[in-house]
């Protein structure tokens, strides 16, 4: 399969993704709040690509803006110290970085020893954004690895970091 984005070339994307310890750094990206099931197969998937080291950017700062219910984000350093402890609970000898990303790249265009992007299909286009980037600066293309998100038992939607915000406002009566 391949992807088309009209400012870029066409993109391999496996329809599956690859065996476990396929790679010995991966990344990937998110806000990364409430820790749903969602988050925790897509960070459970990149911890079972990586071999030595996985980096998680967590956004922050105006990366944040534009998100439903924004002021209630928790804390960084409250989703940080979740995701960490979390990969930390299904792969303990991995190496966990993870950072504070308010761009949409973060260490993935810096980092010359990533081998792999995980990302869902609905971030699909900004792993290949980075991939464009990363030939901007002269480092190697990440293999971009494409994994399916969780939907909401009832509606059959994408669970949501943004829908569970939601349904704390309306609960507190601040919707």
């Amino acid at each position: 399969m391949t992807i088309k984005d009209s400012n870029l070339e066409r993109v391999p994307v496996s329809s599956t993704i690859s065996p476990p310890n396929s790679y010995g750094a991966v990344v990937l990206g998110g806000t990364f709040d409430r820790l749903h099931d969602g988050h925790r197969l897509f960070l459970k998937a990149a911890a079972e690509l990586a071999r030595d080291r996985i980096v998680v950017g967590i956004l922050d700062g105006p990366m944040l803006s534009r998100k439903q219910f924004a002021h209630l984000i928790m804390p960084i350093e409250q989703r940080r110290k979740t995701v960490e402890d979390y990969i930390k609970s299904i792969k303990p000898n991995l190496a966990v970085q993870v950072t504070h990303i308010t761009d949409p790249y973060g260490p993935a265009i810096v980092d010359k020893d990533l081998e792999a992007i995980v990302v869902s299909q609905e971030t699909l286009p900004g792993g290949s954004l980075v991939n464009k980037k990363r030939a901007e600066r002269g480092l190697s293309q990440l293999k971009v690895e494409v994994v399916n998100l969780v939907s909401e038992e009832s509606s059959g939607e994408k669970m949501s970091s943004s829908t569970l915000r939601k349904q704390e406002a309306h609960i507190a009566g601040k919707l």
